[in-house]
């Protein structure tokens, strides 16, 4: 997408996150990789949200949904009254737990037109889908760590298992962060206005050494090109 209409969509996402109940509590939102770039047009619009746990949660919302729809998780992993008013995009990981990042994406990228478990529009939760039926590029990442330090924990990781694929771009800017948005953030993204090194610098900046840290750009430039549409990843810290 062009990088004007790139950001005005991180423009509306971060309204919504601001202004409108979401699954989980959302405490951070970066913008990282193309779009930090300044790339013109931006192929994959990737966007990291820092999420909250629900403190306390509703047992009883918990039990009644599980009861009714065979979902666990409601009112303690995500919202229970956020799904009460949007049963549809409640989203299930593999063990039947409702998976926050997956509802985030339901809910911010894509979130018309899903199917729930009775067959019809708007009703009842689904745990078919790894990702949201929407072919928009963009790409979730969701955390309960802050991005930065998620950035060094999966670089360490990745380095420790020669598992380059887990590696986050760490080239970033934070748009909103605990109910309070960087106007100047938006401004510099439009006008392409940041100065980031090349990825295999950005890596090395953080302890990768020359050969790995070359090696996890060439994976991720690979892994990149192959994806397609609307993506989302879980990652707990």
């Amino acid at each position: 997408m062009e990088r004007e209409r790139a950001v005005d969509r991180l423009e509306s996402l971060v309204d919504r996150v601001a202004g409108e109940p979401m699954p989980v509590p959302v405490r951070e939102v970066w913008a990282f990789g193309d779009i930090a770039l300044g790339l013109d047009p931006v192929e994959r619009l990737d966007v990291y949200l820092t999420k909250d746990v629900i403190m306390g949660g509703d047992s009883d919302a918990a039990a009644e949904f599980e009861a009714e729809y065979g979902v666990k998780g409601v009112g303690t992993t995500v919202d229970a009254e956020w799904v009460e008013a949007h049963p549809d995009r409640v989203r299930t990981s593999d063990n039947g737990y409702a998976a926050p990042e997956k509802c985030l994406a339901a809910e911010l990228v894509g979130a018309s037109g899903r199917r729930g478990a009775s067959g019809s529009e708007g009703h009842g939760p689904s745990g078919d889908r790894a990702k949201p039926d929407d072919d928009e590029p963009i790409h979730l990442e969701v955390c309960n760590a802050g991005f930065e330090d998620n950035v060094r924990q999966r670089l360490k990781g990745a380095l420790a298992r020669d598992a380059y694929g887990e590696v986050l771009d760490p080239r970033g800017v934070c748009l909103w962060v605990d109910g309070v948005r960087d106007d100047e953030a938006f401004d510099r993204l439009r006008e392409a206005s940041l100065a980031m090194p090349t990825l295999p610098a950005a890596l090395g900046m953080l302890g990768a050494d020359e050969d790995a840290a070359t090696e996890a750009a060439d994976v991720l430039k690979r892994q990149r090109a192959e994806q397609e549409g609307a993506s989302v990843r879980g990652d707990m810290v």
